[in-house]
């Protein structure tokens, strides 16, 4: 069932609604912040991808933490460790694979970085802030 009926939701269904919407914040945040790099200060596409990566980070960690998955109960710094090493991962997946689909497919690096995104999104981060992080 989408997120957006108005059906009730059982409480795993509300934590995967908003954790979608937590990834949706942190992707838009970043992706502004890599044109943003790019096209303003020019900085080149990995190196931007690099630092809208760690911006967008710190917003996803916070959503994820304080309000998808509720474990402030947690100690933050078991929490911390753990999703950086996801956000190393995703970051490194998605600078290096964003030119590489943009140059393959031949399209512009900000339609290659969507296509990522969404790969890397669904089939990374998700499981591993899930099951892993905020377990």
């Amino acid at each position: 069932m989408p997120c957006w009926t108005l059906k009730r939701y059982g409480t795993a269904d509300i934590r995967v609604c908003k954790s979608r919407a937590s990834i949706f914040m942190g992707g838009v945040f970043d992706y502004v912040a890599m044109v943003s790099c790019k096209e303003v200060v020019g900085i080149d596409a990995k190196d931007a991808i690099r630092i809208s990566g760690a911006l967008g980070a710190v917003v996803n960690f916070s959503l994820d933490r304080y309000w998808a998955f509720q474990k402030v109960d947690s100690p933050v710094g078991g929490q911390v460790w753990k999703f950086i090493s996801v956000v190393l991962g995703s970051i490194l997946l998605k600078s290096e694979a964003t030119p590489f689909v943009s140059q393959v497919f031949g399209i512009d690096y900000k339609v290659g970085r969507l296509a990522v995104e969404l790969v890397v999104s669904l089939g990374f981060n998700y499981p591993l802030q899930r099951y892993w992080v905020f377990r």
